[in-house]
């Protein structure tokens, strides 16, 4: 999808305007309606469109322009018009065209926001205009995306333009991390994983990747256990962005990564089981995350750390009952072994804060099917020893749409993971505080660092069908949320 930044006069393709609440027409849109001897209010009056944010209305080959079709797109109260409203106004305009047979549109925005309102309407038509069909070999042309070129008519054109060259990087960002989480399982293992982030490069990062005989020297039986039984190597990427000070500690941010997660010996139920191939939607998040750092050129220390691993069952596969040592010496007895991630993460973890004694770590996983009973598949659960983290992650996800809430950790909760026969257990009692006990289970991985656990088992897959701005299964969820909290907090 190409964006472009245009004056009003410089309008082609189908055209797009705003209204307002009780359908107010803008600026813009009345130039339209007299241009159109009235068309648009006719199609109001003939309609149940009201303005409302997110609301659309098509008109075909309206008389008096030269377009081929004009939509009016509701952006609500005007009192009340933030970038968000645009970023979904914009992405409900371009899914309205998509696959219509329009190649071209420009969006009016002239007259009602500034540089970096635009710019965020370019990020919401980009993060709706994502398709994964790249495996559809029989897609009839009436289904294929015809919109090609989106034009963004504003006041200031090279502001928009400067604001713009730090969102593209992020809508680069969510459709990488979609595309990885999209793929089957067949194409993307731990190993064609780990090379895809090594082409990462070219971003200007720095790569490293830990193979199994790395792992076993430094002592990571508790993740290399959780893929012993599958045919592809386990690995651990390591990005660095090093757009800070010279000696600054980095920010890490670290991703479970199950290419897929088959349960292994405690095998999943086979309905829904391949959706496991999106087991790995925190690595997914942390690679997208350091090519938005790395596009828009950060200002910031930045380590990216994802764990890939396969859990599959076979012979060789690890057994409930079996007690492993952990990197930290930490011994774990495992009782089901589709509780993987966390055994995953624990290693990562430790190797993360040995290694690069980093300023804060933030790890992200699609950990636990009791967080979407907690809080559904809107927001995400937060769990962190440290309040200031916690309350920035929360004011990055109000700002990004990307929304957290905070569950707790205490001593009540740690006893859940005890038991007699090693440090600790891999699952908590029964069904009660799943989500929560994990969270108990990784913070014996961080010691006193800074540190939040996000658990995006609810967010990362399926997406919020009645937002345009998530048009696929795999959401990217995290991408935005992420680079909001380290660019409003960590950049100098």
């Amino acid at each position: 999808m190409k964006i472009e930044f245009v004056t009003a006069g410089s309008a082609a393709g189908a055209i797009a305007v705003p209204a307002f609440d009780k359908a107010s027409l803008s600026a813009a849109a009345q130039s339209v309606d007299s241009a159109t001897l009235g068309a648009l209010g006719r199609a109001i009056a003939a309609s149940r469109f009201k303005g409302g944010a997110g609301e659309t209305l098509e008109i075909i080959a309206p008389a008096g322009i030269d377009a081929g079709r004009v939509v009016i797109f509701g952006l609500g109260d005007k009192a009340k018009l933030n970038e968000s409203v645009l970023e979904k106004a914009a992405a409900a305009v371009v899914a309205k065209l998509l696959i219509g047979g329009e190649t071209a549109v420009t969006l009016r925005l002239d007259g009602e926001t500034n540089g970096e309102g635009a710019a965020r309407a370019a990020l919401g038509a980009r993060l709706a205009a994502y398709r994964f069909d790249q495996y559809r070999t029989k897609l009839s042309d009436d289904k294929k995306p015809s919109l090609t070129r989106v034009a963004i008519a504003v006041d200031d054109v090279a502001a928009a333009k400067s604001a713009w060259a730090n969102w593209g990087p992020v809508a680069d960002g969510v459709d990488t991390a979609r595309e990885l989480l999209n793929q089957p399982p067949n194409i993307l293992n731990p190993e064609t994983y780990a090379k895809q982030i090594q082409g990462m490069a070219k971003l200007g990062l720095e790569i490293e990747i830990l193979d199994e005989a790395q792992m076993l020297e430094l002592g990571m039986h508790s993740l290399l256990g959780v893929g012993q039984a599958s045919e592809f190597e386990s690995h651990i990427a390591i990005m660095r962005w090093n757009g800070g000070k010279a000696g600054e500690k980095p920010l890490v941010f670290v991703g479970k990564g199950l290419t897929f997660d088959s349960g292994g010996i405690s095998l999943k139920p086979g309905a829904g089981m391949d959706e496991m191939k999106g087991d790995m939607g925190g690595s997914a998040a942390v690679v997208g995350l350091m090519t938005a750092l790395s596009g828009r050129k950060a200002k910031v220390n930045a380590i990216g750390i994802v764990g890939l691993v396969e859990n599959m069952p076979d012979g060789n596969a690890q057994r409930p009952g079996d007690i492993v040592t952990s990197m930290s010496g930490q011994t774990i007895e495992i009782l089901n072994t589709d509780a993987e991630g966390r055994l995953v993460l624990a290693d990562v973890l430790w190797y993360a804060q040995q290694t690069f004694d980093p300023k804060l770590m933030i790890d992200l996983a699609t950990l636990t099917g009791a967080v979407l009973i907690a809080l559904g598949n809107t927001r995400a659960a937060i769990f962190s020893n440290d309040d200031t983290i916690a309350d920035r992650l929360f004011a990055a996800g109000n700002a990004s749409d990307e929304p957290v809430w905070r569950l707790p950790l205490g001593p009540d909760y740690e006893k859940h993971i005890e038991t007699k026969n090693a440090d600790m257990r891999n699952v908590g009692e029964g069904r009660l505080a799943g989500s929560i006990s994990a969270a108990e289970f990784l913070k014996r991985f961080v010691n006193d660092k800074p540190w939040c656990h996000i658990d995006i088992a609810g967010t990362a897959m399926g997406g919020m069908k009645d937002d345009p701005r998530q048009p696929s299964w795999g959401t990217g969820w995290g991408v935005r949320m992420l680079d909001r909290f380290v660019r409003d907090n960590y950049e100098g």
